[in-house]
């Protein structure tokens, strides 16, 4: 099997929206070539076959069983597009590499958690194993990670990669409507799924730059590892009090590399608003990269969806059908191992706080002088009282300061007798 190949024989299982999108691609394109072979549509499997679709598959030979369809003779390259870390995902991807046969994948659960291993096998059996699809949709984050910028030393990663929790937070702020009727309305519009958590917990963002992260710093991915936290309680007092402040709540995933370790975290942020982070609204996947050589390169683009990702998928299985050939990750895999995750208690950083207090004197003074005791130095200041309130809502920033810090000097002010309810934190991004 190689790039002399006239004809690759690919099995595609999983016809949802990226499956859908791929077939839609490769019956529209009959003649997509690269280095002169044909790629064909040899069979499929999806969970039901008489589910309604855009395309016809009647004359495609139907496997009920992914790992059948990876097995069979009449498939030289299998393309997972399932889904899940594990199941039948898993099971067929470790049949078609044990087979030897190159593999074409958008399931970044899969890779961020089980990547070490399917790497191994990949390169004990020779066979490639490509994921462009499963970061950035359409964005090819995963090619200028692990190929453009190899002569580079990668620093840090850090952008918006999950579309839904993208579009809620631009709806909420365009709209002045909470979270919970933004996301009943991204459900409908098929922004969001039946069972959000993936997305608006930050499990999908942590999944991609878990990927992001081995690929920069030739580890293994290590998403246990990852600090997560996801949207589901910004608030749009939050939204609005963060814009007059001159910010703008972003679901910001970041990797960073320093002598320590590598801390990987996905958290609501604050981005200024003049920042190309805060300004990549709606679906849109946004992404720095920082190295030593290079500085600073930003990309934006189409995070999901049919055509972007079914694009991505097709350029991995170019590069199969061509006959490139290089480690999964940045290095071999007998050779990588989970990064040395940093204590997030040790990093400085600035934050936004917070608070419903009593409306009454000395209130601002004491929180002021809880912070000070602290050792947290205040930067901005924000009072703005609300109609109807139990209280009224006093925000500040702080300067940068040590996490654990910060939290202490969180806890004392939840304990002020002024103070209504527990102070809400957010990260103002390190970007």
């Amino acid at each position: 099997m190689g790039s002399d190949r006239k004809t690759w024989r690919i099995g595609v299982a999983g016809l949802g929206t990226v499956g859908a999108g791929l077939l839609t691609f490769l019956s529209e394109h009959p003649d997509f070539a690269p280095a002169g072979g044909r790629a064909v549509v040899t069979g499929v499997s999806a969970r039901s076959r008489s589910r309604p679709r855009p395309f016809d598959i009647s004359n495609l030979p139907w496997f009920d069983d992914p790992v059948a369809l990876a097995n069979s003779p009449d498939v030289d390259l299998f393309v997972e597009l399932i889904g899940g870390s594990d199941g039948p995902a898993k099971a067929a991807v470790e049949a078609a590499l044990s087979a030897g046969k190159p593999v074409v994948t958008a399931n970044k659960a899969l890779i961020a958690e089980h990547g070490a291993e399917l790497a191994a096998l990949a390169e004990a059996k020779g066979a490639p194993l490509l994921f462009e699809a499963a970061v950035m949709g359409g964005v090819p984050a995963v090619k200028i990670v692990r190929e453009a910028l190899v002569g580079d030393e990668i620093r840090s990663v850090a952008g918006i990669l999950n579309g839904t929790c993208n579009y809620i937070l631009t709806e909420m702020e365009a709209t002045g409507r909470s979270f919970a009727e933004v996301l009943a309305e991204a459900q409908r519009l098929g922004y969001a799924e039946a069972d959000p958590t993936m997305d608006v917990g930050g499990f999908d963002a942590a999944h991609k730059i878990s990927i992001l992260a081995a690929l920069a710093f030739g580890c293994a991915p290590n998403f246990a590892a990852a600090e997560i936290e996801g949207i589901e309680q910004v608030d749009l007092l939050d939204i609005r009090m963060a814009k007059d402040l001159g910010y703008r709540i972003k679901l910001v995933a970041s990797a960073e590399r320093s002598a320590d370790g590598v801390l990987v975290r996905v958290h609501p942020s604050l981005a200024p608003l003049n920042h190309p982070l805060a300004q990549a609204g709606g679906a849109l996947n946004a992404l720095f990269i920082e190295g030593a050589r290079t500085g600073r390169i930003f990309v934006q683009g189409p995070g999901a969806g049919a055509g972007p990702t079914a694009a991505a998928v097709a350029a991995d299985i170019a590069d199969v059908m061509t006959g490139a050939v290089r480690p999964v990750f940045q290095a071999p895999a007998s050779s990588l191992k989970p990064f040395d995750p940093i204590d997030p208690s040790r990093m400085t950083g600035r934050a936004y706080l917070r608070f419903l207090v009593k409306d009454e004197p000395g209130v601002i003074a004491a929180v002021s002088e809880t912070l000070a005791e602290a050792g947290v130095s205040i930067e901005s200041f924000l009072q703005k009282p609300t109609e109807g309130a139990e209280g009224v809502p006093i925000v500040l920033t702080t300067h940068a300061v040590a996490e654990s810090v910060l939290t202490a000097a969180v806890e004392r002010i939840a304990g002020l007798p002024a103070v209504l309810d527990r102070p809400h934190l957010l990260r103002i991004a390190r970007i």
